[in-house]
């Protein structure tokens, strides 16, 4: 069985707040889950401390069974020093795809013809 800690979204429209839970990797994002470790509440300032609260010690005990946070659970336990987060780096983000490298060359030879 695949755990994952992750957030299950509560509140109501256009005013979310998140549990973390620990739940089956097939359940559902609001559906069953096994544990609640925390809170996640983003409508509140960031440095809030009551924006992000994780039970430490049970976000350790988890990790250590095997539970894979997600991308966003790992920011918070990064920030509470648990687990690493190796930062990222996309540099081809920024690259354009093959259809605006063609449109590309095609205004440029029409601005070198028109020259």
């Amino acid at each position: 069985m695949s755990l994952k800690i992750r957030l299950a979204r509560g509140g109501s429209k256009k005013r979310p707040v998140y549990r973390i839970v620990v739940a089956d990797a097939r359940s559902p994002r609001d559906g069953r889950f096994i544990e609640k470790i925390g809170t996640y509440n983003p409508m509140l300032a960031k440095d809030s401390e009551s924006r992000v609260v994780i039970d430490l010690e049970a976000a350790k005990n988890w990790i250590a069974k095997g539970a894979q946070p997600t991308d966003r659970v790992l920011r918070f336990l990064d920030a509470a020093g648990i687990v690493k987060r190796a930062p990222r780096n996309n540099p081809e983000k920024a690259v354009p795809g093959d259809k605006a490298k063609e449109r590309a060359a095609k205004k440029a030879e029409k601005a070198g013809e028109a020259a």
